[in-house]
């Protein structure tokens, strides 16, 4: 038996922190839910017309990516309660902010995995601005890669938005190998 619903929501979603720079070169920081990869080497947010956020990137047409992690949970959940236009809540998080190598934005010494963008493509779609990056740079801090020098999912604990219950999740360990289990099936 199946049940149907009206208010949809699927998880996981990845829990970003967008990261800007207002007209001063002051840093904001975002907590948004809508966004993801829409390519090998592409990004996608989808924010409103009304945040600080979407008038910095309308402005330095550069953004960052971060993933936010368990150990930072309640800064990145702050981030989503607090507008841009507070120009201390940086500061009130107990963030850093270094000044990307590859684009106008900044990126946060707290969270360890950081894509930098330059915006490609800014349109209003469904009531909100889809914003399209292409990742110029990816920044990991060294604690959370592995033996191999990757990035470890484990070591990162992202969080994940579940808005059906409208909690942060981490997933969990590897279960199955890509491109190699389905092979079964040939």
């Amino acid at each position: 038996m199946r049940k149907n619903f009206s208010d949809i929501g699927f998880f996981p979603q990845p829990v970003l922190v967008i990261g800007t720079y207002n007209e001063a070169g002051v840093p904001n920081a975002m907590n948004v839910g809508w966004g993801g990869m829409c390519g090998s080497r592409y990004v996608n947010i989808n924010i409103s017309r009304r945040h600080k956020t979407t008038d910095n990137i309308f402005s330095k047409k550069a953004f960052t990516m971060s993933f936010a992690d368990q150990a930072h949970l309640v800064e990145a959940d702050y981030f989503g309660l607090i507008s841009g236009a507070e120009e201390n809540k940086i500061e009130k998080a107990g963030f850093h902010a270094l000044k990307s190598e590859f684009v106008d934005a900044p990126i946060f010494e707290e969270l360890p995995l950081t894509l930098e963008c330059k915006v490609i493509e800014m349109t209003e779609v469904y009531g909100v601005i889809r914003i399209v990056g292409e990742v110029v740079n990816m920044s990991a801090d060294e604690s959370i890669l592995g033996d191999d020098g990757l990035v470890d999912a484990d070591k990162l604990q992202a969080l994940s938005f579940d808005r059906v219950r409208k909690v942060y999740r981490t997933l969990g360990g590897v279960v199955g190998q890509a491109y190699a289990d389905g092979k079964k099936l040939l």
